[in-house]
């Protein structure tokens, strides 16, 4: 091949001239002069260094170059045509798609995606955990982890999050208006893998009241932790937003006295491109949820 690469007007212009096998019919059907489209093809045979018609009286003919390439025109100028729709639906498809990084109260989120989308049937969800991309339109976070590369944010909002004791309601402890953590370290605990960063928080918490946690079970469902302590089978720590209110009557919350139980949830809005056209409606509606 002589040229570079070959333009795809040229090709469109061989394609029809290669379908009706007739310059003058072919420049009739694309609107355009006989010697522009007698030069068009030339300039796409040199460009090939093969020559794709022949005359044959007065009607042109494919050559076996020419049969192939419309052959291959035949599959390849119906995706070129659907192209410029196609990149329209993706476009419609990106502005409707709203991007998080969830690495904290990921159960508060995921429900409050579910409300909104109730009145926002349009609107696409991506979400991911990953520490080390900010690459989002909004990113949930909370202290004790780096947030060093989040440095495109517009807007960010800091909510203090009390953490409570969950207890079964016929324990000695539901009567209590606080509670100091010391006095459950003998219980059983429903705890968080300490490989989830509320586990490793919850463990600080029990260190510095001055005890290892005796773990029962582990989980990170809220509905399971409740179950578990209503059959009187342990206690558990319960983040206020992130998992919401107890819906078990055989469940109680106590504020915890000492040590101080508490984290931040860190909410950010983010400067991204291509922009979503719902992100900052649905990062409103995240913080009245709170």
């Amino acid at each position: 091949m002589k040229g570079g690469i070959m333009d795809i007007q040229k090709l469109k212009y061989f394609y029809t001239t290669a379908q009706v096998e007739h310059i003058t019919r072919a420049s009739e059907i694309l609107h355009i002069s006989q010697p522009s489209l007698t030069q068009a093809i030339h300039t796409l045979e040199f460009e090939l260094d093969v020559e794709l018609f022949h005359r044959q009286g007065r009607r042109i003919v494919l050559t076996q170059f020419g049969k192939y390439l419309k052959e291959r025109l035949d599959v390849l100028l119906p995706q070129f045509d659907s192209l410029p729709n196609e990149i329209e639906q993706l476009k419609n498809s990106v502005n409707r798609t709203v991007k998080l990084n969830i690495l904290a109260a990921s159960t508060f989120v995921i429900n409050t995606i579910m409300t909104y989308k109730k009145k926002n049937p349009d609107v696409i969800f991506d979400f991911e955990q990953n520490e080390l991309k900010y690459d989002c339109d909004i990113v949930i976070t909370t202290n004790g982890l780096n947030s060093d590369n989040s440095k495109n944010y517009i807007h960010r909002c800091i909510k203090e999050e009390k953490i409570y004791l969950a207890v079964p309601k016929n324990s000695k402890y539901a009567s209590y208006d606080t509670i100091d953590l010391s006095l459950v370290k003998d219980e059983s605990f429903i705890m968080l893998s300490n490989t989830r960063l509320f586990g490793v928080i919850c463990n600080k918490f029990c260190s510095i009241a001055g005890f290892l946690p005796k773990i029962l079970f582990e989980s990170d469902s809220p509905v399971a932790v409740q179950n578990i302590i209503s059959m009187g089978a342990g206690v558990a720590f319960w983040p206020e937003y992130s998992w919401g209110k107890i819906n078990n009557k055989n469940v109680a919350l106590i504020p915890i006295s000492y040590p101080v139980c508490q984290r931040d949830l860190i909410i950010e809005l983010h400067s991204r491109l291509p922009k979503s056209a719902y992100a900052e409606d649905f990062y409103k509606y995240l913080l009245s949820k709170i």
